[in-house]
């Protein structure tokens, strides 16, 4: 039986029911009171367990029964005030899903690790799956946090798990539009006026959780691959959106040197009202910059092509629009 960590997450919810529509059981691993809307229909078929991955011994219990884990949960964030939580919960609870796994004598693991893992350095526009770490400004908190966890399922491989590494660039897809990357739909559903240069990297999540058990499924093991289906300009993502939602495009830019004190109004406005920025000092550092992440391996590998982008835009958008069309937001 397959667990799945994270399993009410954006990926974690699509691998749950491709799991399901395979009919294959899992055992769908959350943390308590976590919002399972999108998976509501399963209930009554998914094998739901309470653990949060940073308390090793619930999410040993969790794990009973299981032969194999795909290992979803993480938290993403930007915002310096949350760099403890994002590292005890990206390293120290992946290193807790290893151990929990050793000790179930489970044999497969296949961990969602992230492009940011790959680390990135100034002028580089290429990169792929045999680029080395090195220190470096532009790499995050969360980019440092996603290499530790690849480090400690490296470990997992020599102590005798059968691990794979899937690399994924920006996951679009159709989830709880106040969290992750489903925040940029409602950014453009919400008319906001600014955008800022640069570009980046996006893959759909149903390309992302096919791979995923697609991989988990195949003998391929102490490998790291790239998932990327392209690039695309702020600016040209957000007035696609737009189109479809048939709502205004962002007109006004935000140079570069407007962006690090903007970055402070911004923090000092979410420490009064305790919500997430917009813009912090890491994407203020990152604007302007265009890495493109190569996907060859993985193409080659499973033969595989991804979605077009006007096919995961058209697709997402047409269900956002669908849920939210008619609400207040």
């Amino acid at each position: 039986m397959i667990a799945v960590t994270g399993a009410n997450g954006l990926l974690g919810s699509y691998i749950v029911r491709l799991l399901h529509e395979q009919k294959r059981p899992c055992i769908a691993i959350k943390r308590n009171n976590s919002d399972i809307r999108h998976l509501s229909d399963l209930h009554n078929y998914v094998l739901w367990r309470d653990a949060d991955i940073t308390d090793e011994v619930a999410l040993r219990e969790a794990l009973t029964g299981a032969t194999g884990i795909i290992h979803t949960a993480a938290f993403v964030s930007f915002n310096p005030r949350n760099a403890a939580k994002v590292f005890a919960v990206n390293v120290d609870g992946t290193r807790n899903v290893v151990n929990a796994a050793l000790s179930a004598n489970v044999k497969r693991l296949l961990h969602v690790s992230s492009v940011a893992a790959l680390g990135r350095q100034k002028d580089q526009q290429e990169v792929d799956e045999t680029n080395k770490w090195v220190d470096s400004s532009f790499n995050s908190n969360y980019a440092q946090s996603k290499y530790r966890a690849e480090l400690e399922i490296y470990r997992g491989q020599e102590e005798g798990l059968r691990t794979v590494i899937i690399n994924p660039s920006v996951i679009l897809g159709y989830s709880n539009w106040d969290k992750s990357s489903s925040q940029l739909f409602k950014y453009a559903w919400q008319e906001k006026p600014f955008y800022m240069d640069g570009s980046f990297n996006y893959v759909d999540v149903r390309d992302v959780a096919s791979i995923a058990i697609r991989l988990f499924d195949s003998q391929v093991e102490h490998e790291r691959f790239i998932l990327n289906a392209g690039s695309v300009g702020f600016k040209d993502f957000f007035d696609t959106l737009a189109r479809n939602f048939h709502k205004k495009g962002p007109t006004l830019r935000v140079g570069k040197p407007f962006l690090k004190p903007l970055a402070a109004l911004e923090s000092l406005r979410t420490r009064l009202t305790g919500s997430e920025p917009i813009i912090t000092r890491e994407t203020a550092r990152l604007a302007g910059t265009n890495f493109f992440y190569n996907a060859r391996k993985i193409q080659k590998t499973l033969d595989y092509n991804f979605q077009t982008f006007d096919a995961t835009v058209k697709w997402c958008c047409s269900r956002y629009a669908e849920l939210y069309g008619g609400k207040n937001h």
